[in-house]
């Protein structure tokens, strides 16, 4: 049966890590290649990085895409008639008073599958709806999920048992490695920079000072998530159809414009909102 070793990269802490490891031999067999699916609406800081990481010539880094989520949010590119926006937005009927968040969908559509159709299709070669051939082909999943983030290893073992042709591997949890650590070991690999956390410029995982840093280093970014997050509350967009509640990217219910991000926000409400809950840990980081 022929392997392959594939790295879920999200070009942010933990994945980068793990890509450096590969690339200086660190671990072993190599992998075949690193999947990085671009929801199109990553700071510019995270396209900044994942650009130097190809500059280092190691293991092929396929970038894959879509669309551009922000896009298909305001025009509807999967319009299929649900009641909710395919980014876990915060609710309200009264601004400044949270009461919810919308289902989310973006992770499945805009990561996970595109990183499977790239396996599918580009690297192992199936035609659309063709059987995945897993007595001839087993895909080995790197995931950068550090130890510290057992739970997040867990959702993603679970949604593993669904998929027989792959297995998903976690090299950093298997040597004890943490976040704190990885970004040791990025210095120690001489990276010439921070490496930033990959999240789309609207997402509402953010936490206040995730806002602040995203406002004073991409303010173009800043602004972009100023417009989603007008777009989501604007009569007729496809994203609040039929929804008596208005959406919201940042967790106190108001515009984002005009949110306080400058207060101080407690350690759990930085650790529900920020890394921790980002992505459900499916997509690598």
């Amino acid at each position: 049966m022929k392997e392959l070793h594939i790295l879920n990269l999200g070009a942010g802490v933990q994945s980068t890590t793990l890509y450096l490891m590969f690339l200086r031999g660190v671990l072993q067999p190599q992998i075949d290649y690193a999947i990085f699916a671009d929801t199109g609406e990553e700071p510019t800081p995270v396209y900044r990085h994942l650009e130097w990481l190809q500059s280092l010539n190691g293991p092929r880094i396929l970038v894959r895409s879509i669309g551009r989520l922000g896009e298909d949010l305001k025009h509807g590119r999967n319009s299929t008639g649900q009641r909710f926006a395919s980014i876990p937005a915060y609710t309200t009927d009264e601004p400044g008073s949270p009461k919810g968040m919308i289902r989310r969908q973006c992770t499945k559509e805009y990561k996970l599958d595109v990183i499977e159709q790239t396996i599918r299709h580009e690297i192992v070669g199936l035609k659309p709806r063709q059987w995945f051939p897993r007595d001839e082909v087993h895909v080995r999943q790197y995931l950068g999920i550090s130890f510290d983030e057992a739970g997040r290893a867990a959702r993603v073992r679970l949604r593993f048992a669904e998929v027989p042709w792959a297995t998903p591997l976690f090299p950093l949890i298997e040597r004890q490695i943490t976040r704190a650590m990885c970004q040791q070991r990025l210095k120690a690999f001489g990276v010439p920079h921070e490496v930033p956390r990959s999240a789309c410029v609207f997402c509402p995982y953010r936490s206040n000072d995730e806002w602040r840093w995203l406002r004073d280093n991409d303010p173009t970014g800043f602004q972009r998530a100023v417009e989603i997050d007008v777009a989501l509350r604007t009569p007729g967009n496809v994203v609040n159809r039929n929804l008596d509640q208005k959406l919201y990217v940042h967790r106190s219910c108001v515009p984002l414009a005009e949110a306080f991000i400058e207060k101080k926000e407690s350690f759990r409400d930085q650790t529900f909102m920020g890394f921790y809950q980002e992505c459900n840990g499916l997509c690598g980081n």
